[in-house]
């Protein structure tokens, strides 16, 4: 959900420029850093960037140039109320010297100060093309986050094939591992110097491998996969519910890994964990 679009609004005192800046986040985080926006429209802003980027951090900035041409107008007023403090401070603190260079020199810094000069704002006249400019950089926003999805998309829909395939390897290790746990119960038995019942110790081997068994875990994760393709694939917003589908593919893979007692499965189950993390963490960027 990482985005950035900017616009420019042409008023008559000058140029606005928008800016929309959005990173990851489960819901919409909003906010305005502008006092340039007039308060009655706030609101209105807030549902047409949450309508319209649906979730994440997102940052709207708005600046005003008023042209290199054009200086700003002192606020007069803001400038006659600090000289009179200062007066009344330094007659406070019996300071009889107060000369004309003194007071036109702090004059000089006041008007140079920000807080010494008027806020440009946006007037409701104005609106409209303010409100096409946002609407233009919520656009290029999007423009710029789609492109990212296309990049997010290919690598994560490779990762779950990756994880399919890994998978397949298990599947191929199945009957070796059903060996080496036979050959390992009957060396046990062989050092023991037991003599079971034949038909009683294969009865008790079914038993035992059956706790080993991963079939359902097979079933489970493949049907996860394809419904993680279905969702990336068939909704416009599908983030959320990918990461509930992740936790449940995690949860496949932990079970596998602890039925495994075989080396070679339990380093695949671990590229799979792997892949899958990778995949979780692109999902948080995903709409």
């Amino acid at each position: 959900m990482t985005g950035y679009g900017k616009a420019e609004a042409v008023l008559e005192s000058g140029k606005l420029i928008i800016e929309i800046r959005t990173l990851n986040g489960k819901n919409a985080d909003i906010n305005i850093k502008s006092q340039l926006i007039p308060k009655e429209k706030e609101l209105e802003v807030r549902q047409m960037l949450a309508d319209s980027l649906k979730r994440g951090t997102i940052d709207l900035f708005c600046t005003f140039d008023s042209g290199a041409q054009k200086s700003k107008e002192i606020d007069k007023a803001a400038v006659k109320a600090c000289m009179d403090q200062l007066r009344s401070l330094l007659s406070s603190q019996n300071t009889d010297t107060v000369t004309e260079a003194f007071l036109l020199q702090s004059a000089i810094r006041l008007c140079e100060s920000p807080d010494a000069r008027k806020t440009d704002t946006v007037s409701l006249e104005e609106w409209p093309v303010v409100e096409a400019a946002l609407k233009e950089a919520l656009s290029k926003v999007n423009e710029y986050r789609s492109k990212e999805g296309a990049v997010l998309y290919k690598d994560v829909t490779s990762r779950i094939a990756l994880i399919l395939s890994l998978y397949d390897e298990v599947e191929k290790l199945e009957g070796e591992r059903i060996t080496a746990v036979r050959e390992k119960l009957g060396k046990a038995l062989d050092d023991l110097a037991a003599k079971p019942d034949p038909s009683r110790f294969e009865q008790e081997l079914i038993f035992y491998l059956e706790k080993y068994d991963i079939n359902e875990e097979k079933v489970r994760l493949r049907q996860h996969c394809k419904y993680f393709m279905d969702t990336i694939d068939g909704e416009p917003a599908p983030g959320k519910k990918l990461g509930f589908i992740i936790q449940e593919m995690g949860r496949e893979i932990n079970t596998t890994g602890s039925k495994a007692n075989h080396a070679d499965i339990q380093k695949l189950v671990v590229r799979m964990k792997d892949e899958l993390e990778k995949i979780r963490e692109q999902s948080m960027n995903i709409l």
